[in-house]
């Protein structure tokens, strides 16, 4: 009796202890990451979703405009390609497709400066509803990447930070998770120039 007093009460401490020090912090982080990054897929997919019903809204008003047209199915043909699902979140791939993603967003950018040439496009109706959509797009994805980057704060505090990290680097050995970054840093932090 004696011996399984001695026992019991040091496994009731380490459980009490390991309890405390976030065993079940760090998984419940990392699907938290996993969820945000599976939104982050969807609100992207939802925009490749949209381009094909503009490309052909506008090429019906901008047949000649041909390179542009190519140029948006293109960005949107390599976008679908660059896939990464939650458990292969490495900078490497988390970075090809953010790049994939912006030259998706750097064609359409272009495509709507093609549409302010022709006033009657703009004027379709068709074309703003989906002008709009794309654009309440737009806003779902900043609000699924904000949400990504703040779920990676989140896990990679617990697996860097004491005395989470201590219990993930004894049983768990995640590694810190890539954040989303702007693929021109250099060109973000500069101030743009005004003239008038």
């Amino acid at each position: 009796m004696k011996y399984s007093k001695f026992v019991l009460g040091p496994v009731l401490m380490l459980s009490l202890m390991l309890s405390g020090c976030g065993m079940q912090s760090i998984p419940t982080a990392l699907n938290e990451v996993e969820a945000a990054w599976s939104e982050v897929l969807n609100q992207y997919k939802r925009r490749s979703d949209l381009i094909p019903n503009l490309v052909s809204i506008v090429k019906g008003y901008a047949a000649h405009e041909k390179e542009t047209l190519q140029a948006v199915v293109e960005a949107r043909a390599k976008a679908t390609q660059t896939q990464v699902g939650s458990d292969q979140l490495t900078p490497e791939n988390v970075n090809k497709f953010a790049q994939a993603q912006s030259g998706l967003g750097s064609a359409l950018s272009r495509l709507m400066v093609v549409v302010e040439r022709y006033p009657d496009l703009k004027a379709n109706e068709n074309f703003r509803d989906l002008q709009v959509q794309l654009e309440g797009t737009e806003n779902r994805i900043t609000v699924a990447r904000n949400r990504y980057i703040q779920s990676i704060k989140g896990f990679n505090n617990l697996v860097t930070v004491p005395p989470t990290s201590w219990y993930n680097s004894l049983f768990l050995n995640h590694d810190k998770k890539p954040q989303f970054s702007v693929e021109n840093e250099a060109a973000v932090k500069q101030a743009p120039v005004i003239e008038f």
